[in-house]
């Protein structure tokens, strides 16, 4: 029987069963069993009790389980006083077992007692999705108070109190309890940012118990980031679903304690927004969605706003799906098609052959801005091209003033040549530098590490000009034929041969940002991005540890700096000055990291005594347990630092790198797509050509001044600290007509897959619920045969 099995499964030992085990050949030594000893010593109102049923309730326990209606209306009749609300030990009431078995009859005959308490029935009839049931238990609330359907429990044993049924619906997905409950005016309040510091977060901070606060926080987050309360709640479920993965990564940050709950959750609702786009079944349909601005204020320059708003949120699997990237591709390549099909030759050739052409390009531009050619050149493949190919003479302006010869150089800058166009060079990269960061927004731009090292780049050109400058004014005013090794270390001219090395280096590293694009390299160009962050943890790990030695290390062997052991076969022996100093110690630590540091490093040389002249090695002086101080320090420095850290950091990198390669289709197409969009926002022309004003680049200022005057409808003249001046377009208006109904027809596509995917995992499970009603109808018919003829079946 239903009751009967619960209680038994739940039963606790029986005292029969502890005697027998305290009679057991292990406890024959021990005079009495303790269990049963302290049970009869503790004190009665220290005892944990619960509901216990009488005969009668069991029997009504019974009679709802089998769902016999009839029975349950005979009993309630012949007991009129009878407690309808008595429970079990698990909280369990008449009330709960009829929602349980789904009966709507059963369920409708208890609600009709009175003073019935519906309690938490409500949460259990959402948690079945049986709306029918739901419905009879809400109007029934609403009977006895208006609002009582709005809260939670505040007696469940299975949901705390800030579970309420809309809460409890959309956490579930229920679609369509979800939008009864929501016609029946229920709400989710929204929580606050995790870093609020408003009148209500602080007095929530103060009086509120800290783990109910969080745990009330993640359920309102599992409740409002559901696909089925997204799409009833929100006109644009894909700006709903970016924007909530953000929030969710925000307080995966915030409270680390519960960052892997809030990080799955972000998971489950990026892959909703995966799915909607992957529901698309034409290039026009993802372009409706790519092309939508609302909510990506300061992007709507942007020919594809919606795909740069998922890019700044870090939106990988989002950019990376392949409908996204069909029709990113075809805005990359443009009508270019046979580029693909062009020898690698050929493609070599014409990226060389762009340097000569560019001129031309540049006159076009600003004779002719609308012929052919020019749209030809504006397509952002062909701006990589020209890009690339002015990026390859500087390179080698950069190589040739680098390695010019310096055995006969005087004071003062280099004269090559090549300086006048090497600034030129310089401003013009300056000049698409600070333009970028204005049209991608300050927050975007430093939050890409390219970006950092190409301003470094350009602040050691920027210093190294300068010194060229100080160098020119000290060779004028000093004199100029003094030869090298005189020259002060703080020069001028040796200052601009450091910053330039540096520079140079920078700038042919940036050759790895177009490594992105290639399906062979990108993947270890990600995987370098990666590697490089691991490397940034563990250098402060390092720097610890360094820094722990190098304090004791010090100056423990300054005394003996300098000083000459000479054997008695005259073979002399040198201090090496590794702990002599703080700046000799980091100097030995740090090339003791990669095994480089002498071997002599903590050796202890004394010069020879008086005594020791003799040449006798019995009579030498010598340091011993200063020097194995020295050797136990330094031999655990290397054995920390290189065989446990170093290694340690070896196998990050090693994961790091695997990490990237199981998950290369999303990781590298994710950062191919931020070099498109790169160079979808340069402009066409590249350095230094960019600072001459174009046609096309004057008439955006004229129009832009024109709307700001006008204010023609369908665009604005936009002003901001963060994008500068811009101009907002409305999107076309069927687009704006299309997009409603293109959602709709995803989120039916989206729900009919779903519901496929789930209705095979239930068919086994509604199969055997259907069974069990069937054998308990059987089982209540015949008892009720057995009652007429007076026989009494077995049990």
């Amino acid at each position: 029987m239903y009751y009967q099995n619960v209680s038994e499964e739940n039963k606790g030992p029986s005292k029969r069963n502890i005697d027998i085990k305290c009679k057991n050949k292990k406890y024959t030594k021990m005079e009495s069993c303790p269990l049963d000893s302290s049970n009869e010593e503790l004190d009665e109102k220290y005892k944990i009790h619960l509901p216990k049923l009488q005969s009668s309730e069991i029997k009504l326990f019974q009679l709802v389980a089998d769902d016999d209606v009839e029975g349950v209306q005979s009993f309630l009749q012949e007991h009129a006083k009878f407690n309808i609300n008595c429970i079990n030990f698990q909280g369990i009431s008449p009330l709960h077992i009829a929602v349980r078995i789904r009966s709507d009859s059963m369920v409708s005959l208890l609600l009709k007692q009175p003073h019935i308490d519906i309690g938490d029935t409500v949460l259990h009839a959402i948690r079945d999705n049986n709306i029918g049931i739901l419905v009879m238990l809400l109007n029934a609330q609403k009977k006895v108070s208006p609002g009582l359907e709005l809260a939670g429990p505040t007696h469940s044993t299975e949901f705390p109190e800030h579970v309420t049924p809309i809460l409890l619906a959309a956490q579930l997905g229920h679609y369509e309890i979800i939008s009864l409950l929501l016609s029946r005016g229920h709400s989710i309040t929204r929580p606050h940012p995790p870093y609020c510091l408003c009148a209500s977060c602080k007095s929530s901070l103060i009086n509120d118990d800290p783990l109910y606060a969080s745990m009330t926080r993640l359920s309102v987050y599992q409740a409002i980031a559901s696909p089925a309360y997204i799409v009833q709640v929100s006109s644009d479920p894909i700006l709903s679903a970016l924007r909530m993965a953000a929030e969710l990564t925000e307080n995966a940050a915030a409270h680390r304690q519960l960052a892997a709950a809030y990080l799955q959750l972000r998971s489950d609702v990026s892959a909703f927004a995966v799915d909607l786009i992957g529901c698309c079944r034409t290039s026009e349909e993802v372009e409706v969605i790519l092309k939508q601005s609302s909510g990506c204020r300061g992007q709507r320059h942007f020919v594809l706003p919606r795909l740069l708003m998922a890019v700044n949120y870090k939106q990988k699997e989002f950019v990376a799906h392949p409908n996204t990237q069909q029709v990113l591709e075809s805005y990359w390549i443009g009508d270019w098609y046979s580029w693909r099909s062009k020898s690698v030759l050929a493609k070599a050739f014409m990226v060389l052959s762009r340097i000569f052409l560019t001129p031309i390009i540049l006159l076009m531009s600003m004779v002719l801005p609308r012929h052919r050619l020019v749209r030809h050149w504006q397509i952002p493949f062909n701006k990589l091209i020209t890009h690339a190919s002015a990026y390859i003479v500087f390179l080698a302006l950069v190589f040739h003033i680098s390695n010019q010869d310096k055995t006969q150089q005087k004071r003062g800058p280099p004269d090559t040549g090549a300086e006048a166009p090497l600034i030129l060079y310089v401003c013009g990269y300056t000049w698409s530098a600070v333009r970028m960061c204005l049209m991608q927004g300050p927050q975007r731009y430093f939050t890409e590490l390219w970006n950092w090292a190409e301003i470094i780049m350009l602040l050691l050109f920027g210093l190294t000009f300068t010194l060229w400058v100080a160098a020119a004014v000290e060779a004028a005013n000093s004199e100029n034929d003094l030869e090298r090794k005189y020259w002060e270390q703080h020069e001028p001219t040796l200052l601009a041969e450091g910053t330039f090395c540096l520079a140079t280096i920078f700038a042919y590293f940036r050759l790895l940002f177009l490594c992105q694009l290639n399906y062979h390299l990108g993947p270890l160009q990600v995987s370098l991005g990666k590697m490089t962050i691991d490397i940034y943890k563990y250098v402060i790990v390092f720097t610890i540890i360094i820094s722990a030695f190098a304090a004791g290390l010090a100056r423990f062997y300054q005394y003996y700096d300098g000083m000459v052991y000479e054997d008695e076969f005259g073979v002399k022996t040198v201090q090496v000055s590794s702990f002599t100093s703080l700046s000799d110690t980091l100097k030995t630590l740090f090339w003791g990291l990669f095994c480089m540091a002498p071997l002599e490093s903590a050796d202890v040389v004394l010069t020879n005594t008086k005594h020791s002249k003799s040449f006798n090695k019995f009579q030498e002086n010598r340091h011993g347990y200063t020097e194995l101080i020295g050797y136990f320090c330094f031999g655990c420095f290397e054995v920390i630092s290189v065989i446990i850290v170093l290694n340690m950091l070896i196998a990050t990198m090693s994961n790091t790198f695997q990490r990237v390669n199981d998950n290369v289709a999303i990781e590298w197409t994710f950062g191919r797509t931020e070099v498109y969009i790169d160079y979808m926002l340069q402009t066409t022309l590249p350095s230094p050509f960019n600072m001459i004003p174009t046609a096309s680049g004057m008439g955006n200022v004229v129009d832009w001044l024109r709307t700001k005057m006008n204010k023609p409808q369908g665009v604005k003249a936009r002003w901001s600290l963060s994008y500068c001046c811009y101009m907002e377009r409305d999107i076309e208006a069927s687009l704006q007509q299309e997009y409603p109904a293109l959602m709709s027809v995803l989120l039916q596509r989206y729900f009919r897959d779903k519901h496929s995917t789930a209705a095979v995992c239930c068919t086994i499970e509604a199969e055997l619920e259907a069974l069990r009603r069937e054998l308990s109808a059987y089982k209540a018919q015949n008892e009720k045969m057995s009652k007429q003829v007076n026989i009494d079946l077995p049990k």
